[in-house]
């Protein structure tokens, strides 16, 4: 026999018995007498037998069904990319019987993220996919999961100690190391930079503290004379008053403030105050391809972004989850993806419809 041509009916051949033998013992479903499924056994090593797990998968009447918990957009528009990665991942998968089911938080809201995690725990889902944005509130659930042997995965903030089959997204301290760089390229001494963390608990936001660990870590190994200050502040929901006023506060203390980096996707609301001011001596890096960013950035008021690629982190999620769950395929602890420095100049190719890159 011909390893890459194996077939059930081959094998049964070979050990003198029937198919239905056969798919019992690779199965590991009803009764085989001992002789027999060593025989079985042996013939199956010996042709290094694969089965088809996408034919099985098309053929197979199982329903997988995964619950995401995501953070509504109606609430921070940057979530509605992961959705859209998510169910364009739901389209592609459901002939084979996948089935996602959104359960939807309000990002600003703990109580509504527990009461949306209680929901998906009693619905005892088969994986489960999300965003834990809130730290300390998350890994309660992720013990009850592990308990209960579901899966998940996550997605935008990496917590190690999760026990997670999976987390997509970037490396956090790596694009803190990397918005150190862009700020320090052509920046005078003395030099503040300052680290601007919006409408985020930093106690409770692992992925936010990973960052401000990169970008010090970053001028602590580059600015061994210590000429540049870095400071770190944080400021309420854009939509508070006061938002402003603290900004022009902690800009006014700080005659040789340079760069500023914005941890989350709101560059654009620091962008706007700046522009407000009239104060271009600054320079801003931040996150995420927002049509509001795109804007400051094309118009200068953003020097750089750093593309998170949202859409992709949704996609690749679910398909890490289907990977294991219908295809039984070995999963990676990490998939990071990229880490895209966005200008004006190049901005244009990253926007788009489709998933940014990052299908290997």
């Amino acid at each position: 026999m011909k390893k890459a041509s194996v077939r059930i009916k081959d094998i049964a051949l070979k050990a003198g018995v029937s198919t239905g033998t056969v798919d019992r013992v690779l199965h590991n479903r009803g009764r085989v007498a001992p002789d027999v499924e060593k025989r079985v056994l042996d013939i199956l090593a010996e042709v290094n037998y694969q089965p088809n797990l996408i034919a099985r998968a098309l053929g197979s009447k199982k329903v997988y069904r995964i619950a995401a918990l995501v953070p509504d957009p109606a609430c921070d528009f940057y979530w509605r990319q992961p959705q859209q990665g998510i169910e364009k991942a739901e389209a592609g998968l459901k002939q084979y019987g996948v089935h996602v089911n959104q359960y939807i938080f309000n990002p600003y809201d703990v109580s509504s993220f527990i009461e949306q995690a209680k929901k998906i725990t009693e619905a005892g889902p088969d994986g489960i996919f999300l965003s834990p944005i809130f730290y300390h509130d998350t890994l309660p659930f992720f013990i009850e999961w592990k308990n209960k042997d579901i899966p998940f995965v996550l997605f935008n903030t990496h917590i190690a100690e999760s026990g997670a089959l999976s987390y997509v997204g970037q490396d956090s301290y790596q694009s803190g190391l990397l918005a150190g760089k862009l700020i320090h390229y052509g920046q005078p001494q003395p030099c503040s930079i300052l680290i601007l963390h919006i409408d985020e608990e930093i106690k409770n936001a692992a992925h936010l503290a990973k960052k401000e660990e990169g970008i010090r870590d970053y001028y602590k190994e580059n600015d061994p004379e210590q000429a540049y200050k870095i400071i770190t502040a944080e400021l309420s929901h854009p939509d508070q008053p006061g938002f402003a006023e603290h900004l022009y506060r902690i800009i006014d203390s700080e005659p040789y403030l340079r760069g500023i980096y914005v941890t989350t996707s709101k560059s654009y609301e620091i962008a706007a105050c700046l522009a407000q001011r009239k104060i271009n001596r600054i320079k801003l890096v931040g996150y995420d391809l927002l049509p509001e960013n795109i804007n400051h950035l094309n118009s200068g008021g953003i020097s750089f972004l750093i593309n998170q690629n949202p859409k992709g982190q949704g996609y690749w999620g679910i398909q890490q989850l289907v990977n294991h769950l219908v295809f039984k395929k070995e999963v990676s602890a990490l998939k990071y993806l990229p880490l895209d420095i966005v200008t004006k100049e190049n901005a244009s190719y990253y926007i788009s419809d489709e998933l940014i890159h990052n299908d290997h």
